[in-house]
Order: C-alpha cells, then sequence, then structure tokens
C-alpha cells in the first residue's frame, strides 16, 4: 500500500461524498504541485456504507472545479485492512474519530495514526463542519479548511 516513499493518508468522513473527497483531491494537488505525489498513496473513505460506489457530491465537484482541483473518486468503506496500511488516517469531526477508533481497537496489526484533520488547522478550527445540508458557502469553508488543513499536514510530513 505504501508509496516508494511510505507516505500514506486516508481522509475520512462520515458518507465520502462531501468532506473526505474534498480533503482528498485538496491533499493530491497540493502533493502534485509540490512534486511529492508520488512519494504517497491518497485516499478517502466512509464511516458508514451509505454512499459505497456514488461520486462525490455535486456541490463538492463544483466547489472543487471552481478551484481548479480535479477528483475520480468514488465512495466507499473504511476497511479493517486501511488501519493496517495506511500511516494516516485523517477524520472530519468526533463522531468519525469515535466510530474510526471503535473500529480499530478490532485490528490486530493497527499501524495507522488516527487523528482530525483539524488538528492541522492553523485557525484551530478542530471539526471540519458537515456541509451536506447546507449550502455553496458551507463547502466553501470545507474546501478552505481542508486546504489550511492539508498544507500543515503536508509541510510536517515532507
Amino acid at each position: 500500500m505504501a508509496a516508494a516513499g511510505g507516505k500514506s493518508v486516508l481522509f475520512v468522513c462520515l458518507g465520502n461524498i462531501c468532506r473526505s473527497p474534498i480533503a482528498e483531491a485538496v491533499f493530491r494537488k497540493m502533493a502534485t504541485e509540490n512534486e511529492v505525489v508520488d512519494k504517497w498513496v491518497i485516499d478517502s473513505g466512509a464511516t458508514s456504507d451509505w454512499n459505497i460506489g456514488s461520486a462525490p457530491d455535486e456541490r463538492s465537484v463544483a466547489c472543487l472545479k471552481k478551484h481548479n482541483t480535479d477528483t475520480d473518486h468514488r465512495a466507499r468503506q473504511v476497511t479493517k485492512e486501511d488501519f493496517a496500511t495506511f500511516e494516516y488516517i485523517l477524520c472530519m469531526d468526533e463522531s468519525n474519530l469515535r466510530d474510526l477508533n471503535r473500529k480499530a481497537n478490532s485490528v490486530k496489526n493497527c499501524k495507522a495514526k488516527i487523528e482530525l484533520l483539524g488538528s492541522y488547522d492553523p485557525e484551530k478550527q478542530l471539526v471540519i463542519q458537515d456541509p451536506y445540508y447546507g449550502s455553496e458557502q458551507d463547502f466553501e469553508m470545507v474546501y478552505e479548511q481542508c486546504v489550511r488543513c492539508c498544507r500543515v499536514f503536508l509541510e510536517r510530513n515532507s
């Protein structure tokens, strides 16, 4: 699972159609621009099984497109293998964190460091709120927060 440099990150939210695909796309673009994308395995997943196989929410795609960022992700649920293969699992809120820690406890060879993506936010906004029931502005706020967090995460892991 690890890339040539041995680095890997899995971004996680509830359904894998809003926040985590935005974070994945933002991080992939940053890693590409910094010429380190070949050193990373980058993916995203869901704690739930609600949207498996679905494309990201159209508002997520529109927000990313507005910022010249692409995604071809399809929603998937986090697996037990993810805990053994990913170095970092970065999630969006406390509910995701609880679900992931509970699942990790049933994995014998868990190596993943499970954290809130917001723990890397220089503006100290720990939680990345689910924009699903919100407006385009809520998706924009998620995008901006992901940019801040991913920038710091990449700097600390380069």
